[in-house]
């Protein structure tokens, strides 16, 4: 869908000519003869941008616009006025307004204009998303041959229009790999729209998606655009999809097969470009084998298939993702960057991590800030992160890149299995073993393995 512009000035001949150009440059446009009218339709509608009158009778422009940036304040305006000054224009500046352009107006000016705010909007839009993804942003990172293919995949299956099915475990970066596949894509200068299908409520699901028309339902007292229509000629991200319910994976598939939709309550068919990126934490195909979710459906999906690796299969990335963190709340907090010993990270590397990056994140984070001396060492290291009852997967020994380190790795993963099978004692360990107790602590102390 197009961008909507409000257009906001009391002189009937301005809203309608300039309403007629930028319909004709493919803009939908919406107007308002005055302040308290261009706020209504505000709240209403929800445009993209507004070309801003500053001398209006009543509530005049800049009175207008101080009241927009306080309720909409990543609204960009666009100030016009027959009456522009220096200090009229770096007023308006300073409240938020994007750019002030004199009358009489210049159409290639305003088309122009109106083109650089709109991608100064979507620029801070991008900007807000990788603030609040400090968690995340590193999920990525590292040099594990997991994680060396995966970056492998995204570089083969960005550049296409096709469509991505993204599987993984919760906090493995599920919605940063679809990030990256849109800024690595032919659509990165348009919109990425996240949907997160498990935090709506069903009943509110298809009007998130599809929008509503003004008295659809009860409640809906204006017209909403919804996900699909703001997505259009970008990226559409269904996080978690395998949470929906199986009547709208109905809805859906229709609309992602025919790119076509009604907002509810409406009667006008909306047509759409969309690529979809879809996630899931769930095993899809067991899902599809109990019934709960839809076999054409996810056909239609997982036309390129890519598994994010949880954490315990990459676990040659943890030291270098505990030194970023710790860096990065140095930095953050102002205070010495602390250090880690080999030791204590070799716990870190034995524990299965269920919560993955983000629960490395928040325990190094606690570490950096609980942890008194200036450096971590194996006892600041919570007792239940040394619980290692699970052997890692057959994966982590593939890994490895010679036939002696595979063998040093399970015979380390051997030992701490057996360990915690004898509440970590070294003599019923040995015995269950058939070794001496000697030849257990000696094996134990080559590979940095705690016991009792």
């Amino acid at each position: 869908m197009f961008p909507v512009i409000l257009i906001v000035d009391d002189e009937a001949t301005i809203l309608q000519s300039l309403s007629g150009i930028l319909s004709d440059e493919g803009y939908e446009t919406l107007t308002a003869s005055n302040g308290y009218e261009a706020l209504k339709v505000i709240e209403e509608e929800s445009p993209d941008l507004v070309l801003l009158d500053i001398w209006m009778p009543g509530m005049d422009g800049i009175e207008t616009l101080r009241e927009i940036k306080r309720t909409n304040p990543f609204l960009q305006v666009i100030i016009i006025s027959g009456h522009g000054s220096i200090e009229t224009a770096v007023r308006a500046t300073k409240l938020g307004g994007y750019d002030f352009i004199e009358k009489p107006l210049s159409i290639e000016k305003v088309i122009v204009t109106i083109n650089n705010a709109l991608n100064f909007r979507r620029l801070e839009e991008e900007n807000r998303y990788l603030r609040k993804k400090t968690i995340d942003k590193y999920s990525l990172t590292g040099n594990s041959p997991p994680i060396q293919a995966l970056k492998k995949q995204i570089a083969i299956a960005a550049p296409t229009n096709a469509w991505v099915l993204i599987t993984g475990e919760n906090g493995t970066g599920k919605e940063l790999v679809a990030r990256t596949i849109h800024q690595m894509s032919d659509r990165v200068d348009k919109p990425l729209i996240t949907v997160n299908c498990a935090a709506i409520a069903e009943e509110f699901i298809e009007s998130e998606l599809f929008g509503h028309e003004k008295g659809a339902f009860a409640g809906a007292t204006a017209r909403k655009r919804g996900k699909f229509e703001i997505a259009d000629q970008g990226t559409i991200f269904l996080d978690e999809i395998g949470d929906m319910s199986l009547k709208t994976q109905a809805k859906i598939l229709n609309v992602l097969e025919k790119q076509k939709f009604e907002r509810l309550g409406g009667s006008r068919t909306l047509t759409v470009d969309v690529r979809v990126l879809a996630a899931s934490n769930k095993n899809l195909e067991k899902e599809i084998e109990r019934g709960a979710f839809r076999e054409d459906l996810y056909y239609r999906l997982n036309v390129i298939p890519i598994a994010v690796p949880p954490l315990r299969n990459r676990t040659a990335d943890i030291p270098f993702l505990v030194e970023t963190f710790l860096k990065t709340f140095a930095e953050e907090g102002g205070g010495p960057r602390k250090a880690i010993t080999p030791a204590a990270i070799d716990v870190l590397k034995g524990y299965r991590w269920p919560g993955n990056v983000r629960e490395l994140k928040n325990l190094v984070e606690r570490l950096a800030i609980m942890t008194e001396s200036d450096v971590i060492d194996t006892q600041h290291i919570p007792a239940s992160y040394k619980t290692q009852s699970a052997p890692p997967p057959i994966e982590t020994f593939f890994g490895a890149p010679s036939l002696d380190e595979a063998k040093q790795a399970f015979e380390k993963a051997f030992i701490i299995h057996k360990l915690s099978q004898h509440d970590n004692s070294i003599a019923d360990t040995a015995a269950a073993l058939g070794i001496q107790k000697s030849h257990l602590n000696k094996k134990m102390k080559a590979y940095k393995i705690t016991g009792s």
